[in-house]
C-alpha cells in the first residue's frame, strides 16, 4: 500500500539548561491520501513538536518524514500549516490576507485574486474581501486563515487546534464548514485536538498520544458513515467510542501520575 506521508521512527529531544528533555519517543505514522487524521493527548505530550517536524521548522532527533516518495525532513514549504492563532496580518485586507501563500509561491497578483474570490463567496466570505482582520469575528477570522492554507496549494495540510479557541456553537459551526471544504477537496488533513468530540465528528483514524515524552498510545478507525451529521454526535457508536478514548486518556493521565 502506498502512503500519502510516513512518519518513521521519528522522535525529538531538546536540551534545556544543560540536561536532555525528551519531548517524544519514537513515533510512526502511516497516512493514506484523503484520510482526515486526528491526534489527542494531554497538553505538552510532543503533538505540536511532532507537527513542526513535520512542517520542516524543526528537525527531529531522529527518524525521517516521507511525502510522496520524498524526505521532507527540514524542508519547509511541502504541507500547508494552520495554528490556532489565525495569523492575519492586520494591514491587508481579508482577500490579500487569503491570497497571501500564493503570491510568496510567485503566483501573479490577478490569478491569485481569480482564484480566492469564488472560493471567498462558496465558503462563506462574500463581500468581506476589503474587510480588515479586527473587523471579524474569531470565527469568519479561522474561515480566513483556512482558506489561505488551502491555497497555498498543497496536498497535505496541518491543522493545530484551530477552532480551541472559539465557543462552542461557532465552533460546530466551523467543524461543519471544515467537513464541506476537505470533502471538496479532499485534501490529506492531520488535525490536532484536545476535543475528543470534535476528533470524533471530523476524523477517519485518530491517534491517541501518551504523556510527555509522547508516544502513540492506540490508533482508532472511526466507522461512522459520511457525510457526518450534528445528531451523529449523541449516537450509541459515537458515545461508545467517546468512552473508549475517554479512557484511554485517563490511563495516559494515571502513568504520568505514577512517574511523578
Amino acid at each position: 500500500m502506498s502512503y500519502k506521508i510516513q512518519i518513521s521512527g521519528v522522535s525529538k529531544t531538546f536540551r534545556r539548561d544543560g540536561k536532555e528533555v525528551s519531548a517524544m519517543k519514537e513515533t510512526n505514522l502511516s497516512i493514506e491520501e484523503g484520510r482526515f487524521v486526528s491526534i489527542i493527548g494531554p497538553s505538552g505530550c510532543g503533538k505540536s513538536t511532532l507537527f513542526n517536524i513535520i512542517a520542516g521548522l524543526t528537525p527531529p532527533s531522529t527518524g525521517e518524514v516521507i511525502a510522496d516518495g520524498r524526505n521532507i525532513v527540514g524542508k519547509a514549504g511541502y504541507v500547508g500549516y494552520m495554528l490556532q492563532k489565525d495569523m492575519l496580518l492586520p494591514w491587508r485586507t481579508i482577500l490579500d490576507n487569503i491570497i497571501l501563500g500564493m503570491e510568496i509561491r510567485g503566483v501573479p497578483r490577478k490569478e491569485a485574486v481569480n482564484r480566492a474570490l469564488p472560493l471567498m463567496e462558496k465558503y462563506g466570505l462574500k463581500g468581506f474581501d476589503k474587510h480588515y482582520p479586527k473587523e471579524l469575528s474569531g470565527g469568519m477570522r479561522q474561515r480566513a486563515a483556512l482558506l489561505r492554507t488551502l491555497l497555498y496549494d498543497r496536498d497535505i495540510i496541518l491543522l493545530d487546534e484551530p477552532f480551541g479557541a472559539l465557543d462552542a456553537q461557532t465552533r460546530l459551526a466551523m467543524q461543519n464548514w471544515l467537513l464541506q471544504i476537505w470533502a471538496d477537496f479532499r485534501k490529506t488533513v492531520l488535525f490536532v485536538t484536545h476535543d475528543i468530540d470534535e476528533a470524533i465528528y471530523l476524523s477517519d483514524d485518530i491517534y491517541v498520544f501518551s504523556s510527555r515524552p509522547g508516544r502513540i498510545k492506540s490508533k482508532i478507525t472511526v466507522t461512522m458513515e459520511r457525510p457526518r451529521k450534528t445528531e451523529d454526535m449523541t449516537s450509541p457508536a459515537f458515545m461508545d467510542l467517546k468512552h473508549h478514548l475517554m479512557e484511554l486518556l485517563s490511563a495516559g493521565h494515571d502513568e504520568e501520575a505514577q512517574i511523578s
